[in-house]
């Protein structure tokens, strides 16, 4: 199978994969692109005739899950412990046994090694995706790793994603990479699906005055993501004399309380307490993108997808994005594409002035400028990253794997 698209099967009365048993195993099924990605394909697999299996702990989307014909198995898959990791392959296995499992997806590495274990005993097809960018630099992290190109296929959730995998792991061969973008919801994630109400009921909830426009960060608050920067361009942008608008930070701290600090004084070092607001985690990203004026997605290390990036833009906010790592695959500007044709914009990481120059020019886009990129970003959404995209991608691995010679032993 070629490492750039799996065709899609064609829709008939019977799917290949209905009445297939696949089990999904992620840590837990909380926020975060894996986990979302994980319930979507336990959606797709559900609504095909298949049975969506999924081996977490628990988290705020088991209740979506099942709610979306997914079957939640509640699963110690969190763990790193080696003897509770060992403890695990026996269980799983007992698991796979009894609900009949008939191909195992793992999104993580303690998981994947788990995995890893009872497909060998089990003989089952196996595959894995990389959601993300793994840090190894010694030769056991780099093994510990290596469970995550060890899939009868990998699925690589960007082209920057894959292109990881081919230097970590050459040993990896070109057929068992899949290259899969993380899809998004095009009817959630659509301007015209989102009441007045829902946007009014959020910017009343981040204290923003009616006439301020939205600056939105929707990333977790951890520094790689680039906070700071996003505060230091805000009061570049306030000494400027650009008035009139409001920095929302939304997301989840995950105990990072001493992070939470150096934000804090940062802010309180700009003056901008007024203009700066962290609101913790948002449940309504659809209202959040909605919501504001311009997305900022300024990660000062390379992102493996960029979520936020694809679902303001199919939103019709305006987006400005580090340039690099997989972010620049989603959004186009120059000078890969002319002026006219760009869907946002790209920033050096980590720079201030570019940032806030980038984020002046969205923030003043006249009427017609901002619904011409509304339709271009759209349009560039639709054609490259929506859910059934990867859906059918996804269930078009699992079939080929399913139904290959060998699947039978």
């Amino acid at each position: 199978m070629p490492s750039s698209q799996a065709a899609p099967f064609p829709a008939s009365s019977r799917h290949p994969l209905a009445g297939a048993t696949v089990l999904q195993i992620i840590p837990e099924l909380d926020a975060g692109g894996a986990e979302r990605t994980t319930v979507d394909v336990a959606a797709a697999l559900a609504a095909v005739g298949a049975r969506a299996l999924v081996a977490s702990e628990g988290g705020r989307l088991v209740g979506e899950l099942q709610a979306k014909g997914g079957v939640w198995v509640p699963f110690p898959a969190r763990t790193k412990n080696p003897v509770a990791m060992a403890l695990n392959v026996g269980r799983l296995a007992r698991i796979c046994r009894a609900e009949g499992v008939q191909l195992v997806h793992a999104r993580s590495r303690a998981p994947a090694w788990v995995a890893l274990g009872a497909r060998r005993r089990l003989g089952l097809p196996f595959v894995t995706t990389y959601h993300g960018s793994y840090s190894g630099k010694t030769p056991i992290k780099q093994f510990y790793n290596s469970v995550m190109a060890r899939g009868d296929m990998v699925i690589a959730n960007s082209h920057y994603t894959a292109e990881l995998i081919r230097a970590a792991h050459p040993q990896t061969g070109e057929e068992r990479i899949q290259v899969i973008h993380r899809g998004t919801d095009l009817f959630a994630f659509s301007a015209a699906q989102v009441e007045p109400g829902r946007v009014e009921t959020l910017r009343r909830a981040w204290g923003v005055a009616p006439h301020e426009r939205v600056v939105l960060m929707a990333a977790r608050l951890t520094a790689w993501k680039g906070q700071r920067v996003l505060i230091e361009a805000a009061a570049a942008l306030r000494a400027q004399g650009l008035r009139d608008f409001a920095v929302v930070l939304a997301g989840d701290d995950q105990g990072r309380a001493g992070y939470l600090r150096e934000l804090d004084a940062l802010i309180a070092s700009h003056n901008l307490a007024g203009l700066v607001r962290r609101v913790g985690h948002c449940t309504d990203m659809p209202a959040a993108f909605r919501a504001a004026s311009v997305v900022a997605v300024p990660s000062t290390a390379p992102e493996a997808f960029g979520r936020a990036a694809v679902e303001a833009q199919a939103i019709g906010t305006p987006v400005v994005v580090s340039d690099l790592g997989a972010v620049r695959e989603t959004v186009l500007a120059p000078p890969e594409v002319p002026a006219g044709e760009r869907t946002g914009w790209r920033v050096p990481a980590g720079e201030v002035a570019p940032l806030a120059e980038s984020m002046a020019e969205a923030l003043q886009l006249g009427a017609s400028a901002r619904d011409a990129l509304a339709r271009r970003a759209r349009r560039h959404v639709e054609q490259n990253f929506s859910l059934e995209r990867m859906t059918a991608d996804t269930l078009a691995v699992y079939a080929a794997l399913l139904h290959r010679p060998s699947a039978a032993a």
